[in-house]
This record gives C-alpha cells, structure tokens and sequence, in this order.
C-alpha cells in the first residue's frame, strides 16, 4: 500500500485515514521516503520539516485511536512555497539575501491549513522572490520537470509544482503575480488556481507585486483544490486588501450540471505563436462543454497585446518599492567588514540578489524614477484598467472565458536564459488575470508528441471560484488526463 500512497489524492488519502486503513504518520513518512528518493532529481525542496510533520501525524493518529472522526482535511499532507512564512521555519524565497530568516509567524493561508489538520512537509524551491517563469532563477539550483528532467517546471512555483506532480505531496502551496501558479500548473499536469485578489489573504506572503500577488494552491484535481479553497479563502483583518465578501462552500457546487453555461473563447489567445498541439488539446476540451451542454461563442479581449508590456511596468515598480527594505541593516544577509552607508547597502544587495531580480528592481526604478513616471507607469495604470474593463464587458455576454495556459509546452532548462524577452512572453496568457484580479485554474487538456503536459485555464467573474472549480471537475470526472504521473 504505502508504495502507492503518492499516487493519491486528498480524497483517497481522507477514506483511508477516516477507514484506518492506514495512518497519518504512514502517509506522512511515504511522501517523506518520496521527496528523499527524488531530491536530487527533481530538486524541488529547499527545507524538509521531518520531525515536525511525523509528530503532527502522531498527534492526529492518537486522537483517531481515542475515537475522534478526522476533519477532511486533517492529516493530510502540504508542501509550502518558500516566500510564504512558516513559523520558526528558514522562509528565504530562494534568495541569498534571505538565508537564514524565520519568521516569528504562520502566513494566515498556512495558519488556516494547519487548523485544519494539514501537515506541512517543508518549503519549496522558487524563482528568487517570485520573478522567474522557469524556476531557474533560484540562488539554490534550478528545479527539473518530473516528466523530463531536462526541462523546466515552469515559475516562479516551479518546485510546488514539480513535488505534486512527482507525488512527492498531494497539495502545495505557490503564489501567482503573473501566472506563476497556473504556467508552472500546466508545464507539470496538475491543477493550479489564482483566486480573486483580495479571497486570500497576503498576510505572511514576501511581497513581489503587492496588487497583482495571491497565494493559490495546487493539487492534482478541482475537487482537492475546492476543499483546500474552502478553508483557506475568506477576509483577515491583518490584510487591508482582503476581501469582506462570503465565501461560498466550493465543494457543493463541484457536481453541478454545467448546462446552459456560455463560454467564451478569445480570439486573441488562438494566434501566431500557439502551438497547434496546444491548440488541439484546448479546441477538444471546449468540444467537451460543448457536448455536455456549454454555448460556446467567439469573444474578443481588445486590449490582450497590451498586458505583458504594462504588467512588466507595473509589477517591476511594486518589486522596486517592496524589495528596498533589503538593505542589510533590518533583517537578511550583510556584507561583511566596516563600510560606508551607501556602500553597505550597495554591496549587500549585489552579492545578496540574483541576476533577474535585480534586472527588475532596476526596470521598476527606471519607470518611476523623475521624468519617466508619466510615459511609463502613470501610462500602464491607464491600459490596466482597459483590460481589466475588457474582462467586465466579456463577463456581460459570458459566464466563463476558456483559454490555453501557456502558448508551448515546457521548455528545455537553460533554453531561454539568455533572452529575457522571450521567457516573459511564456506570460503572456496569464498575466491579464493578474491585470484585472479576476480568478483562473488551469487543468491538464492532454500530452504533445514528447509526452509533456498541456495546459488550459478557466477564468471567471470576480469571486466565481466555485464556478472555475465546478467547469474543472466536470471535465475531470470524465478525463484521465490528470491521473497520469511521469516515469520516475
């Protein structure tokens, strides 16, 4: 039995712990035996928290033995990205500048999950800071995708990714700026999720792009994601951005007829540059709805051109302001020996930062700096607000838009390193959602000739995670695509 536990999901793992068919510390010391055996491989762990996760699961196995029923989630196991705090436990965002930081403090997303009984089995390998869509931005290596190690696993949550995908836990945690839950989602075959801005909160998140950041889960199915969603999602004081409003119970909505539902399908995310296996896979996914009872229409998103350009404006400008706090006085790395002011912050954040992110912290400064703040950020505020009326306007005519995730497949490690340009571009689908706060999950569609998995995203109206999530599981209780795992 235990040889198989990393091929289930939370609801297998839920009927066998509730059954006591097995126990908590047996699923927990198999995903731990998992992440040991791949770790070199896939490189997708930073931080293993061995002896807390097993005395978690001792904890929860006593209270079954005194005839205690497990809440759905309790027992459970979670990987967590390594820019969101966990407690006393090194959350360094794949960074030099951060090596050695423990927060005093859960992030409320992990603190909610912990109340729930979800065991957290360690932290996550990352683009640095989040700014990456390869995860080979990471100060410790970068991470491989399970179903070719030669290629990557998408970012900036590459290696949240990669551990559900290699079944080295059934649900982690990643966080999305510009798609970097939902690329990486699709790059791996799982299911990722970036929810409404403002339904999770972004308290215990290191901020990145503070209107564009969410934290968003990934597991292998909608129905996994609906109950991690459930718990995780509703208002936290501590998050000025949070949202007020309910949160509905995803999990009852999941087995809803999809009848009648419209759907719209942008022209402007199936031109040049797709690739016609993506376009197969997602074009036979929309004939699905359709045959279940979908009215699918041609929509247009006008303004699409313009999101990749006034996103790498704007995030760049909030990862300027957020990322100067780093300066080797308050918290993080400090270069050595007795320096000038100036010259200590200066030294600290050259040796302290990656490449990447200092090319961003450079761009973000640019567009604000005296002089360029009009043509440029004051400018991309104006068509972030088109396109997120864009979206407005669609929602009037449609109830959900259905896109590809990514415009390829993964790319090979090392393939776009040298062009900036292009690894932006793999974006280039996403970044809208983020754009115009809107939520979106992707969900494997099906394999190209080399066996690598293919990505589509559902996006809904503002706070219609239940809807997303229902679409999603109809499709997968009808499909096998999200069963597959890679040969390891």
């Amino acid at each position: 039995m235990s040889e198989e536990i990393y091929k289930s999901s939370i609801s297998d793992l839920h009927k066998l712990i509730s059954t006591k068919k097995i126990s908590c510390a047996e699923v927990v010391r198999s995903y731990l035996d998992r992440i040991d055996s791949l770790a070199k491989r896939i490189n997708a762990f930073l931080f293993i928290q061995e002896e807390e996760a097993i005395k978690s699961a001792d904890a929860i196995d006593k209270k079954i033995k005194d005839g205690e029923k497990p809440e759905y989630l309790e027992g459970i196991p979670i990987a967590i990205k390594s820019n969101i705090n966990t407690k006393d436990v090194e959350t360094n965002c794949a960074s030099k500048i951060l090596a050695g930081f423990k927060p005093p403090f859960d992030a409320t997303a992990v603190e909610r999950l912990k109340n729930a009984g979800m065991i957290p089995l360690g932290k996550t390998n990352m683009d640095e800071f989040a700014m990456g869509s390869s995860n080979e931005h990471s100060a410790f290596g970068a991470v491989s995708n399970p179903w070719d190690t030669d290629r990557a696993p998408g970012g900036s949550s590459g290696g949240s990714a990669a551990a559900v995908s290699a079944g080295m836990s059934p649900a982690a945690l990643g966080s999305d700026t510009a798609g970097s839950v939902r690329q990486p989602a699709a790059f791996c075959g799982i299911t990722g999720i970036k929810p409404t801005y403002g339904r999770v909160s972004r308290y215990g998140l290191v901020a990145f792009g503070s209107s564009f950041d969410q934290i968003g889960p990934m597991t292998r199915t909608a129905e996994d994601m609906a109950h991690i969603m459930s718990v995780m999602s509703g208002h936290d004081p501590h998050d000025s951005t949070s949202s007020e409003q309910p949160v509905d119970d995803y999990r009852k909505t999941l087995e809803d007829s999809v009848k009648g539902r419209c759907i719209g399908i942008p022209k402007e995310y199936f031109t040049e540059g797709l690739s016609e296996e993506v376009r197969n896979a997602v074009e036979a996914a929309v004939d699905f709805y359709k045959k279940n009872g979908c009215e699918v229409v041609e929509i247009s998103l006008p303004h699409t051109d313009y999101g990749i350009a006034c996103y790498y404006i704007l995030a760049q400008a909030e990862a300027s302001s957020n990322l100067a706090r780093y300066d080797g006085i308050r918290y993080g790395y400090r270069e050595e020996g007795e320096l000038p002011l100036k010259r200590l912050y200066s030294v600290t954040r050259d040796k302290g930062f990656g490449e990447e992110v200092k090319r961003r912290i450079m761009l973000g400064t640019y567009v604000l700096s005296a002089g360029y703040y009009e043509a440029y950020y004051k400018k991309a505020q104006k068509v972030r607000t088109l396109i997120r009326k864009d979206f407005e306007d669609a929602f009037e005519k449609v109830d959900f838009v259905i896109a590809p995730t990514t415009p390829s497949t993964a790319f090979k490690i090392g393939e776009k390193l040298e062009d900036p340009l292009q690894m932006y571009l793999s974006d280039v689908y996403t970044a809208n959602v983020n754009m115009s706060g809107i939520p979106a999950v992707s969900i494997p569609v099906g394999f190209d000739k080399n066996s690598l998995p293919i990505g589509m995203q559902i996006m809904g109206r503002w706070f219609d995670e239940g809807g997303i999530l229902n679409l999603a599981h109809i499709f997968q209780k009808n499909t096998d695509h999200h069963k597959k795992f890679p040969d390891l």
